[in-house]
């Protein structure tokens, strides 16, 4: 995800330089920091790069050398276009009685696990947490998932990593009850509350 996020924010600075510059070319200084991204966009289509013609003719047009300019080709325009205005979930305000809750991607996959096994658990996700996996946002900004969840939303993600711990990895579970305090502990009451919840069912 953060390579495509790269792919996306090197596309906005190729049409960026394209919308500025009258022959529709984003030239090699203004593109600098970006080289190599716009080069591996070329290799993937998304960009074109100018042949030894166009860049004899960018070169004559800004009086200077031109080494290597790009501009976006239409899948490239139309990825671009569709990032912009795709549907993106909107974060839930956290309201009274929910908590923020900020994710890292492992912690993500498994919660998604659990939640894609729901109808299969004997001891099924809270309601309403798949909904709240699969409406999660990225916030770029820490490189986290972030979430909005209830105590009992937050009890059934404990349980979910005391799965994944006992089914070989620990570190999602340690680092939720570092973060937020909580933590699944099996025993007789649980075991007690998925029998009831068997039945019900």
């Amino acid at each position: 995800m953060v390579c495509e996020d790269r792919a996306v924010t090197a596309l906005e600075a190729v049409a960026a330089r394209q919308r500025a510059a009258d022959h529709g070319w984003a030239l090699d200084w203004d593109l600098r920091p970006v080289k190599q991204r716009v080069f591996n966009l070329a290799g993937r289509g998304l960009t074109e790069l100018a042949d030894r013609e166009d860049r004899a003719a960018l070169s004559a047009w800004e009086g200077r050398a031109v080494r290597w300019a790009a501009r976006l080709t239409a899948p490239g325009h139309d990825l671009l276009l569709y990032n912009r205005l795709r549907p993106r979930p909107a974060a839930a305000a956290p309201g009274p009685g929910f908590q923020r809750v900020e994710l890292i991607a492992s912690q993500m996959t498994a919660l998604r696990l659990f939640t894609a096994l729901a109808s299969r658990l004997r001891v099924p996700p809270a309601d309403g947490l798949a909904e709240r996996v699969r409406t999660a946002r990225r916030d770029t900004a820490v490189n986290r998932h972030v979430l909005h969840l209830s105590p009992e939303q937050m009890e059934s993600v404990a349980y979910a990593f005391w799965l994944h711990r006992m089914a070989g990895s620990a570190l999602e579970a340690n680092r939720f009850a570092r973060d937020y305090g909580i933590t699944h502990q099996p025993g007789p009451d649980a075991e007690l509350s998925a029998h009831s919840i068997e039945a019900r069912t």
